[in-house]
């Protein structure tokens, strides 16, 4: 029997948003003061049976603000030179700009009402892209402000692992550390994981929900 179509529905799935894995690399830890240095977006898509895949990916070098603080140890750990020209940086208003005109029109084609960021440890990535976007003085952020789907937390409760790295090959992800904290290796390795988390779900059948038999259902004038 097959599922009701409703089912393998982005929309549905995700009650209305839009889900876009997003991975930063920065100068530093502070969002308002540390420089943006390079940001890949991937969005994803529901086949017909309802499984979840990656579908575009966008990634852009970004130049650092003018005033922003380039924390050495941060540059040292991600290996990023702002200032080598054959980074092809853009500004932060081009690279959200596209990247947000990408998200609209997944919103719009996928029928839902707002996009939400998939990232790893969040938080630092959303905080750093709002702050990029106001700077940028771009009002139509298509995604929630302060809302995710954190990778870090979902890969803690399926795989028994935090870091991405070690989630990713906990979930059957392959991984290669060598490529690691390049923004757009780290959203592809991001977006396979959130894909299989929530594919993983459906297979265990947890997804679609079924429903509660009505001697499930506690009535509230029974309670206590």
């Amino acid at each position: 029997m097959s599922e009701p179509k409703e089912l393998n529905s982005l929309c549905d799935r995700f009650r209305g948003f839009y889900p876009v894995v997003i991975d930063v690399e920065t100068a530093g830890f502070n969002a308002k003061t540390d420089a943006l240095l390079e940001i890949a977006a991937v969005t994803l898509k529901m086949d017909e049976n309802g499984w979840l895949e990656k579908d575009q990916t966008l990634h852009f070098h970004v130049e650092p603000f003018e005033g922003s603080i380039l924390v050495p140890e941060a540059l040292a750990f991600n290996g990023i030179d702002p200032h080598n020209p054959l980074r092809g940086a853009v500004s932060e208003h081009d690279a959200l700009h596209a990247i947000f005109k990408l998200v609209r029109k997944g919103i719009k084609d996928n029928n839902c009402n707002r996009a939400i960021m998939v990232a790893h440890n969040a938080t630092f990535d959303l905080n750093f892209m709002n702050a990029a976007a106001e700077r940028a003085t771009l009002k139509r952020n298509p995604f929630h402000p302060f809302v995710t789907f954190d990778t870090a937390a979902l890969s803690g409760l399926v795989v028994g692992q935090t870091v991405l790295a070690k989630a990713c090959k906990a979930a059957g992800i392959p991984f290669d550390s060598t490529q690691a904290h390049s923004a757009l290796y780290d959203t592809e390795q991001t977006a396979d994981l959130f894909c299989e988390l929530v594919n993983r779900w459906k297979r265990m059948g947890g997804w679609p929900l079924a429903p509660l038999a009505d001697d499930d259902v506690t009535d509230e004038s029974d309670a206590g």
